[in-house]
């Protein structure tokens, strides 16, 4: 049973067609997390699931900042004064979001306008494309306020895109990341100009809600599956994502379009 779909009231929110698009908008603070910000989007990555017209997601912030991680005074100021149960409560929360992000069936597009900082660059990892700004720039500065490095997946994923030496250096120092060093790590995909940003990330939203569905659900599934196959579970589960996808509109679309020399509709 998925989680019913609600309108957010800690950040924006809308609907274009076949593209969502999140807006985290607290700019007078580079858009840093609350509580209740945490909830609703780890709730709102999960009711995605269940609205079959979104077919792409991007999410942005306002203002000159991503996302800064977790409110210094909001979270940090009442965390100092919680005991263990209420301290797990919330790091499972955080951890949450970020596998709701990995979970969602529609391909998720984080566009880095600016500081993505603490759960704001692991939001950012988590997505399946990263199209940045020449403004944006990356810290995983867990280690920097006295928490370990590893927060939120953050060592799970971080290796896995950058090696595992890269990520040592990132999630021991904390040190901040520019945006031309994250696209040659690998972290960025595309690196344009900050008046580009939207656009660009928009374009990929479109092409992909115009793509097949179902095969770029099953792709992002098999590919967070075999994070941890070997390479013969790996083949295995490719061959029967493989057969399934055999079965859908969108393979037989694909030849009959083929056949009358048209473009395929996807759906």
């Amino acid at each position: 049973m998925g989680v019913a779909f609600q309108q957010p009231t800690t950040f924006r929110y809308d609907e274009a067609g076949a593209i969502a698009t999140i807006v985290l908008n607290r700019p007078d603070r580079l858009n840093a997390l609350t509580f209740e910000s945490y909830a609703e989007l780890r709730d709102l990555f999960a009711a995605l699931n269940e609205r079959p017209h979104i077919r792409s997601v991007i999410i942005t912030g306002e203002g000159r900042g991503f996302c800064s991680g977790g409110d210094v005074d909001d979270i940090i100021g009442q965390l100092v004064e919680r005991n263990m149960i209420e301290l797990v409560e919330f790091t499972r929360m955080t951890g949450a979001l970020i596998r709701r992000i990995r979970e969602c069936g529609k391909p998720v597009i984080a566009a880095v306008n600016g500081v993505a900082a603490g759960a704001g660059a692991v939001i950012a990892l988590a997505c399946d494309f990263r199209i940045a700004s020449e403004k944006a720039s990356l810290a995983f500065l867990f280690t920097r306020v006295g928490l370990a490095g590893a927060d939120m997946g953050a060592a799970y994923l971080l290796p896995r895109v950058v090696g595992l030496a890269r990520a040592t250096e990132l999630l021991f120092l904390g040190d901040k990341v520019t945006a031309a060093d994250a696209e040659r790590l690998g972290l960025f995909n595309r690196v344009v100009a900050p008046e580009a940003l939207m656009h660009e990330a928009r374009a990929l939203a479109d092409r992909l809600a115009k793509g097949p569905s179902f095969a770029l659900s099953m792709t992002k599934q098999l590919l967070n599956a075999e994070l941890d196959l070997d390479f013969g579970a790996a083949i295995e589960a490719e061959a029967q994502g493989q057969a399934i996808c055999m079965q859908t509109r969108n393979f037989r679309e694909f030849h009959a379009a083929f056949s009358a020399k048209r473009p395929p509709e996807f759906d």
